[in-house]
């Protein structure tokens, strides 16, 4: 087993590819995994100034230099999924950047396996900004 725990969200080379746009677009952009409401549960894309990240929100990782962020209520459902951001052709959530770009991005996901989930059950989660 390796000493590193397995990363909880990663993306797919066309998600990094529109994210290097939009960034060179709209500069520092972060992530939120919505929880449904006005767009579903969509992975929402916004400028770091225009999202407050809130003390229960859990910082999965980076895709990139851009942090990841999902609602704690949300995380209790997906903790055992590895999510994978990718894009496909589409309007996007209305808040987030990546609508206008005709283009929309998607959660895939995949359950850890168990020597996954052990490794990562070791590790502390990280709330908040």
């Amino acid at each position: 087993m390796s000493d590193e725990a397995p990363s909880r969200v990663s993306a797919t080379p066309a998600t990094l590819a529109l994210l290097d746009k939009l960034i060179a677009k709209h500069g520092p952009l972060l992530f939120h995994q919505s929880g449904g409401c006005c767009d579903g549960s969509a992975p929402m894309c916004y400028p770091r100034g225009d999202f407050i990240v809130g003390d229960r929100d859990v910082r999965l990782g980076f895709l990139g230099d851009t942090p990841f962020y999902i609602g704690a209520d949300q995380f209790a459902y997906w903790e055992h999924t590895h999510l994978i951001i990718d894009v496909v052709d589409g309007r996007g959530g209305m808040f987030s950047v990546e609508g206008p770009e005709g283009k929309r991005f998607l959660t895939r996901s995949r359950l850890y396996s168990d020597e996954e989930w052990a490794s990562l059950s070791a590790q502390p989660l990280h709330q908040g900004a």
